[in-house]
């Protein structure tokens, strides 16, 4: 397909040169390879496991390609060491590294000891667990080392944060409905937990209640507002909350954390709140918030305006955006969508962050489709997106759950794979087309928080700065670390720098694109290649 650039047109309006087919945004090809990939693992079970089904996505061997730990619900989970070639196909073997846990929701890799060896923070319907790495991709259980009171509730969501000046991260935990509730299922929410740092120590004191709790599907530390100092939101489904809303919780050092109110320009919210993905879409240097839900998906832009002290105050963009998602677009079946994990990421690599967003029914629930594929929205230049999951061949309706777009063999063009509840895992490579050119970054610093969450890292590309803030949360049930992607359209070069998480920028910084880097603090850029 010939590729076409109207650069008057696109610099006017500051954004990188895209890279685009005649008649729209390039669609890439994604070619399934679930049969030999070799993930086998399937989420399991009834009421308990309806919700959950993550994976998480990170590099435990060293070697730069991403490994998975998929989440079993009543089977165990399962780790898969990547295996793949460099730009081969997609290839994944079990591996016995002492995750094996069953009543596994979801999972999310951090480097909680900052010893530069990645840990896991494990959801569970029961206990909690902290899985310390050893190296060589073998876990053990740190909770008592690490004073981590893993509870007993049924819990689905996380985020993470390092508050300023603290050596220990503090986690947020996100907890579903009471089982032991009188009525259960349609008791009362469970109580969502803050882990801080117990004071002088290197271990987690007592766990903070944030009341009210509503039934929680997805957490993210986030710096809203750019003011340093990032807040925690939480999304809630409210088949099960009452008298509840979507929060955003101030998290502020040595305080009490605090719930943001509709006189702080806080607008209530309520919607069946799954899953949370997060970009800076129209490069103002505030960050989009995309809250999937069950035919009522919504895109928050910041609308109190720019300045030193935004308030929350959030318009829906969703349909302007055409991004709303609310119900199949291939087959007959036209029932209302259930959506569940979502992630902004540049999957034909033409500079504009682009929509994922996995699809199912929560059972045989008939008022919603059962045949729900999963949505791949393209951006356009001006903004606005286009559904191409039919058409880059990802359009399953296989009960998604959980999902993770990385670039599993290393070729610059972000795969996917997708968690299904009773039907085995999905995967596909990613094979390009029309697609354009890229950068990779990982990032570090001297411990504590070595991977630098809470970071900004900023790619000057054409006329625009591209932005994309480091955390540890959101989606659903799925977390992700290691390289952090940009899709770069035409340009063959760029300037990258970091704002790191205690607001210190640094200098802006040329890169050669197509190719990974490792940005460590007060260095110059490392190019680095597999092997």
């Amino acid at each position: 397909m010939m590729r076409h650039v109207v650069s008057a047109l696109f610099l006017s309006v500051g954004i990188c040169v895209p890279v685009l087919a005649a008649d729209g945004p390039a669609v890439p090809n994604f070619v399934e390879e679930t049969a030999t990939a070799g993930v086998d693992a399937v989420y399991e079970g009834d009421w308990e496991f309806m919700v959950g089904g993550g994976v998480a996505a990170f590099d435990c061997s060293g070697d730069g390609f991403a490994d998975l730990y998929v989440a079993g619900g009543s089977a165990p989970a399962h780790f898969y060491r990547n295996v793949s070639d460099v730009g081969g196909t997609l290839r994944f073997e079990r591996f016995e590294a002492g995750l094996e846990l069953e009543g596994v929701t979801g999972a999310y890799p951090i480097d909680i000891d900052s010893d530069g060896i990645t840990d896991l923070a494990v959801l569970r319907v029961g206990e909690n667990v902290l899985m310390r790495g050893l190296g060589g991709c073998r876990f053990e259980r740190a909770n008592e080392t690490w004073g981590f009171d893993g509870g007993e509730a049924w819990s689905t969501a996380f985020a993470a944060t390092w508050e300023r000046g603290a050596s220990w991260p503090t986690l947020a935990v996100g907890n579903y409905i009471d089982r032991k509730e009188e009525g259960f299922p349609w008791g009362s929410c469970t109580d969502n937990w803050l882990h801080r740092p117990a004071a002088g120590a290197d271990r987690f004191g007592t766990p903070f209640a944030l009341k009210p709790s509503y039934c929680a599907l997805s957490m993210l530390f986030t710096d809203w507002n750019r003011s340093g100092t990032p807040s925690l939101r939480v999304s809630n489904d409210r088949e099960y909350y009452k008298g509840g809303q979507e929060q955003l919780w101030r998290i502020g050092q040595g305080a009490t954390p605090s719930l943001y109110t509709a006189e702080e320009g806080w607008e209530r919210l309520r919607i069946w709140g799954m899953g949370i993905a997060s970009y800076d879409l129209d490069a103002d240097g505030y960050p989009e918030y995309f809250l999937t839900s069950m035919a009522d998906n919504k895109l928050q832009t910041l609308a109190s305006g720019e300045g030193p002290s935004p308030r929350p105050t959030y318009a829906d963009t969703a349909f302007a955006k055409g991004v709303t998602a609310h119900r199949p677009y291939v087959g007959d079946n036209l029932r209302p969508s259930t959506a569940w994990h979502a992630q902004f990421e540049d999957v034909n690599n033409d500079g504009l962050a682009d929509l994922f967003v996995a699809k199912g029914n929560v059972a045989k629930m008939p008022d919603f489709a059962e045949e729900d594929p999963n949505n791949l929205l393209l951006q356009r230049p001006d903004g606005t997106f286009e559904e191409a999951g039919d058409r880059a061949g990802v359009a399953s309706t296989k009960i998604g759950r959980g999902a993770a777009l990385a670039d599993f063999n290393l070729d610059g063009l972000l795969d996917l794979v997708v968690v299904n509840r009773w039907h085995t895992a999905q995967t596909w490579r990613n094979t390009g087309g029309d697609t354009g050119r890229w950068l990779q970054v990982r990032l570090e610093q001297d411990a504590p928080n070595r991977d630098a969450l809470g970071a900004w890292i900023e790619v000057r590309c054409g006329d625009t700065v591209l932005r994309r803030e480091v955390s540890s949360g959101g989606g659903h049930a799925s977390g992700q670390g290691g390289w952090h992607h940009f899709g770069l359209g035409d340009e063959a070069k760029g300037e990258i720098r970091v704002i790191w998480p205690d607001g210190e920028a640094g200098a802006w910084q040329e890169f050669d694109a197509d190719g990974f880097y490792v940005l460590s603090r007060g260095a110059a850029p490392t190019a680095w290649r597999p092997g």
